[in-house]
């Protein structure tokens, strides 16, 4: 698919209280089916409200497809609470497999890094599974530089895994 027609068939816009069940079953699937949500167990619905909370304050994107369903989601959000570190943020974002591949990932980052920028920040962080080889590739691609490993931290599916930490600065 081009570039002229991911325009055409999917809308990037800002999250609403409305989206909580979509952003809920796409997480659920990464979190069901994935190294890639670091979660063991499916979300209820009603923990939207601690995703908006989490986010408050920072982008917080939706994608639609032609037919108004929400098939992906990113955000930046607080590394940490002390304001010395008010010049980073940490990204989240999961796109259903089905609409990978057709650089929507590519558009949320620059959608989210140019808001980054605006707000003054100017270093983007990712913690990434080990075990979730196709984020590694897509950090890679879009300039992201490995700066920390914390060696078989995480447990899930009974495996083990490293947490791979990315930055960019931007």
């Amino acid at each position: 698919m081009g570039k002229g027609r991911i325009a055409m068939d999917y809308i990037f816009r800002k999250v609403n209280k409305n989206d909580g069940r979509q952003v809920i079953d796409v997480l659920n699937y990464y979190i069901e089916n994935s190294f890639a949500a670091f979660l063991d167990n499916k979300l209820s619905y009603d923990q939207f409200k601690l995703l908006m909370d989490m986010y408050k304050g920072y982008p917080f994107y939706v994608i639609e497809n032609k037919l108004n369903d929400v098939i992906g989601f990113g955000a930046l959000g607080r590394y940490h609470p002390a304001q010395v570190f008010n010049r980073v943020a940490k990204l989240t974002y999961f796109i259903l497999p089905a609409h990978t591949q057709k650089g929507l990932g590519t558009q949320l980052l620059n959608i989210l890094s140019t808001e980054a920028k605006e707000m003054g920040i100017d270093s983007l962080l990712a913690d990434i599974s080990s075990l979730n080889q196709a984020s590694l590739n897509f950090h890679i691609a879009q300039g992201f530089t490995e700066c920390g490993k914390f060696t078989r931290i995480g447990e899930k599916q009974n495996t083990n895994f490293d947490v791979i930490w990315m930055q960019k600065y931007i």
